[in-house]
C-alpha cells in the first residue's frame, strides 16, 4: 500500500516548543511511539508523572497511585489523596498575585452581551454561590442538577456545588421536562439551578417552565434556583423558587472543602439508546485531571492561551472546556449563541475578536458552514489559531479539507479527538508531535491502552475491530451511578477484563486510526461488514451534496443494505438526474453490492445542538421503529420527515 502525504507535519522548531515533546524529554524520549509504550507498560508510574507535570495540588498527597483490590472494572485512584477540583481550577490562580487578574472567562450572548471575568472576578462569585447554595441546606454528596444555557453563572454554579463538596449533574440547555425529569430523579437530585430563558437566533427560548415540571414529578427536589438571563414574567412560587441573585450575597471567602481524590463531584448522563440514560459517575480526581491532561498535555494549551470549545454543559464537552483550559490557567470562551447567527461568519468572528488560540468544533458543523462558502472565514484574522479540535463523530475528507484550507491556511493543525463521557476525554488523537492525516487519528493518547479486537477477542490490523482498552485510565467513570450491574454489562461482558468501548476501528500498517463508527451502527451488506462514515464520505464527495447520512435496513438476501440521506447545496435541486448521477458515483466508489440502492433528498439531518447527526433517530424513524431517548435533538422535524420516506418506502 502506498504511503498517504501527510496533509499537516510538525516543523523540527514547533515539535520541540510542545509541552508533549518537552516532558517526553524528560525522561529520554524523542519518539512518541516509544514514550506511548512506556506509558502503557506502567500506567501507575504514568499517571504518577502526568499529576507531577500537570501541577495538580494536594490537601493531602496520596500513598498509593493505583489500587486494584476491587478490580480493574473499579481502579481505586490515587489512594488517600485529598484535593478538590476547584482549588485547582480556580482557588490557586485567584489567590496567586501574578494570575488574578488574568482573564478566566470570556462570555459572548447570542444576542451580543457579553462579560469578562478574572480569576478574581470568578473566585468572587464562586464563594459568593457556595455561601448561598449552604444556605439553601446543600450538603457535602448532595446532587445539583444544572439545567442552564451556556451563561457565566453556569460555570459558577458548577464551581460552587464542587467547593461545597457536593456533585452537580449537568443536563443540556434544550431538554424538555420529560428528560430532565428522568435525571433529576436517577440522581435523587436536592435543587435544580435553571434560567428563566435564554436567546437563540434572536429569539427567546422558554427555560423554567419545563424546570417546574420536572419540579412536579421529583419528589427528592427542594429548591429550583432561577437566573434572570431573559428577563421573563415567569410564575414563582416562594417555597420553591429562589432567585440567583439571593443566593450571591455573600462575597467573603468560604474555604474549599477538603474532599477525596476518590468523591464523586459530577454524574453526568448520556442519552440511551433505548431505556433511561446511563449516570457516569465521575471524581474529583479522575474527569478534572484527564481533561487537563489531554488539554494540556496533548492538545498544548497552555496559561497563554484562549480555549474554546462550541458545545453546551450537558454533553462532556462542556465539562473538558471548563477544566481542560482552567486547571492549566487557560482563559476559556463560553458562547450561547449559534455558529452561523445572525451572520455565517459568527463563529469566526468570535474566535478573531477573543483571540482564541485553540477551537473545538464538530465535523457535521464544518459541513453545515460549508454551504455558506469560505468568503465568511476570510473576513476575519484567524492567526491567533494554534490547533483546531474536533470531535463527536467520524470525519469525510472533504470538509475535513475544507476547514484544514481556509479556516488553518494549510497550516494549523486540526486534532481529530475520540473518547467519550464514560472516558472523561480521549482514547484517540492527533499528537502535535506526529504528522496528520484528514480523517484518522495518528495515536493512541499516552496512558490508553488501546487494542483492536476481532470476534475473538484477538488483535487485528488493517482490518475493522472493535475498539477495546486493556488497562483502566484515569478519569474511568467509576461505574453508573447506582446501576454497577448495567455498567459491567456495557463495557466489560465480551472479554475478561477489557472494556469494549462500541466503535468500529482500522488500524493500518502505518499507524492511523480510523474510527469507521459505532458498533450498533456499522452494516454487514452481505458478509462485508461497512461503516456508515465510509458511505457517507463518498456521498459528500458529490458536489450537489453538503450533508450525508447511512442506516442499514433489512434485506432478505444480502442481510441488511444502506440507505443513504443526503442534504444538497443550496444552488442544487432534487431531481430524478441528479439522484442517478449520485446512484452512478456511489457504485463507481463502492460497487454495486455495497452501494446503497436508494438515496434520499432530505432537508435537514436529525442533529443534537452540537451538530452531532444522530444515526439511530434516522434509523427508528425510517423503520418506524421506537426511538429510544431523543431530548437530546435540536430539530425534530427532521425525523419527522425521514419517518414520512419510511412510510412510503415500505408501501412501494
Amino acid at each position: 500500500m502506498k504511503t498517504q502525504q501527510p496533509a499537516w507535519s510538525p516543523g523540527e522548531d514547533f515539535k520541540k516548543s510542545t509541552r508533549l515533546y518537552q516532558w517526553m524529554l524528560k525522561y529520554g524520549y524523542t519518539s512518541y511511539d516509544d514514550f506511548y509504550q512506556k506509558s502503557i507498560e506502567d500506567i501507575a508510574w504514568f499517571w504518577d508523572e502526568a499529576v507531577n507535570e500537570l501541577d495538580i495540588e494536594w490537601y493531602e498527597p496520596y500513598k498509593e497511585t493505583l489500587h486494584l483490590e476491587k478490580g480493574i472494572k473499579y481502579p481505586d485512584w490515587f489512594v488517600g489523596g485529598k484535593m478538590n477540583v476547584v482549588h485547582n481550577a480556580l482557588d490557586k490562580w485567584a489567590l496567586n498575585s501574578e494570575t488574578k487578574n488574568k482573564a478566566a472567562l470570556y462570555w459572548e450572548g447570542d444576542n451580543g452581551d457579553a462579560e469578562t471575568y478574572t480569576f478574581a472576578d470568578l473566585y468572587a462569585k464562586v464563594n459568593a454561590c457556595a455561601h448561598g447554595l449552604e444556605e439553601l441546606g446543600i450538603e457535602e454528596k448532595d446532587v445539583v442538577t444544572i439545567y442552564m444555557p451556556m451563561l457565566p453563572e453556569t460555570l459558577i454554579a458548577m464551581l460552587a456545588v464542587s467547593k461545597i463538596g457536593a456533585i452537580f449533574s449537568p443536563a443540556f440547555s434544550g431538554y424538555k421536562a420529560e428528560a430532565i425529569t428522568t435525571r433529576v430523579n436517577a440522581s435523587e437530585a436536592k435543587a435544580i439551578i435553571t434560567a428563566d430563558g435564554f436567546y437563540r437566533r434572536g429569539k427567546v427560548v422558554a427555560m423554567k417552565e419545563e424546570a417546574d415540571r420536572a419540579a412536579a414529578e421529583s419528589p427528592s427536589l427542594e429548591h429550583v434556583v432561577v437566573v434572570n438571563r431573559a428577563d421573563r414574567e415567569v410564575d414563582w412560587d416562594d417555597s420553591l423558587h429562589v432567585a440567583w441573585n439571593r443566593l450571591l450575597k455573600n462575597e467573603n471567602d468560604y474555604k474549599t472543602k477538603v474532599t477525596n481524590a476518590h468523591d464523586p463531584y459530577m454524574i453526568i448522563y448520556t442519552s440511551g439508546t433505548t431505556g433511561k440514560p446511563k449516570g457516569a459517575l465521575h471524581t474529583h480526581g479522575g474527569f478534572p485531571i484527564k481533561a487537563a491532561f489531554d488539554a494540556g498535555i496533548c492538545m498544548d494549551v497552555t496559561d497563554k492561551d484562549t480555549l474554546f470549545w462550541y458545545t453546551d454543559m450537558g454533553w462532556m464537552m462542556g465539562p473538558f472546556l471548563a477544566y481542560g483550559g482552567l486547571v492549566n490557567g487557560a482563559s476559556i470562551v463560553m458562547f450561547e449563541g449559534t455558529p452561523d447567527y445572525p451572520e455565517p461568519d459568527r463563529l469566526w468572528e468570535i474566535v478573531d475578536r477573543y483571540r482564541v488560540t485553540h477551537l473545538g468544533i464538530s465535523p457535521t458543523l464544518v459541513r453545515s458552514l460549508m454551504k455558506h462558502g469560505e468568503q465568511w472565514i476570510h473576513k476575519h484574522n484567524l492567526s491567533s489559531l494554534k490547533m483546531i479540535g474536533s470531535t463527536g463523530e467520524p470525519w469525510n475528507p472533504e470538509p475535513w479539507r475544507w476547514l484544514f484550507e481556509h479556516a488553518g491556511k494549510s497550516k494549523v493543525p486540526i486534532f481529530n479527538y475520540s473518547g467519550g463521557t464514560e472516558i472523561s476525554g480521549g482514547i484517540f488523537g492527533n499528537v502535535l508531535v506526529k504528522p496528520i492525516n484528514p480523517v484518522s487519528f495518528n495515536a493512541a493518547l499516552p496512558g490508553m491502552d488501546v487494542g483492536v479486537f476481532d470476534e475473538q477477542g484477538k488483535s487485528v490490523k488493517n482490518d475493522v475491530g472493535e475498539l477495546v482498552l486493556r488497562q483502566p485510565w484515569v478519569g474511568m467513570t467509576n461505574g453508573f451511578y447506582k446501576e454497577n450491574d448495567r455498567y459491567e454489562k456495557t463495557y466489560w461482558s465480551r472479554f475478561k477484563d477489557t472494556w469494549v468501548h462500541g466503535d468500529w476501528v482500522i488500524h493500518d500498517e502505518e499507524g492511523f486510526y480510523t474510527i469507521t463508527g459505532r458498533s450498533d451502527d456499522v452494516l454487514n451488506v452481505a458478509g462485508k461488514r461497512l461503516g456508515p462514515s465510509e458511505v457517507e464520505s463518498v456521498l459528500v464527495e458529490h458536489q450537489a451534496v453538503v450533508e450525508a447520512g447511512v442506516i442499514g435496513v433489512p434485506h432478505e438476501v444480502k442481510g441488511q443494505e444502506a440507505v443513504g440521506f443526503v442534504v444538497l447545496r443550496p444552488d442544487y435541486e432534487p431531481s430524478d438526474a441528479l439522484l442517478k448521477d449520485i446512484s452512478d458515483h456511489l457504485n463507481d466508489k463502492l460497487g454495486k453490492a455495497l452501494a446503497p440502492k436508494v438515496v434520499h433528498v432530505v432537508s435537514d439531518l436529525p442533529k443534537t445542538r452540537n451538530a452531532k447527526v444522530m444515526r439511530r433517530a434516522i434509523k427508528s424513524a425510517y423503520l418506524n421503529e421506537a426511538s429510544g431517548d431523543l431530548s437530546a435533538l435540536e430539530n425534530p422535524d427532521a425525523v419527522d420527515e425521514i419517518r414520512e420516506l419510511g412510510k412510503s418506502a415500505s408501501l412501494s
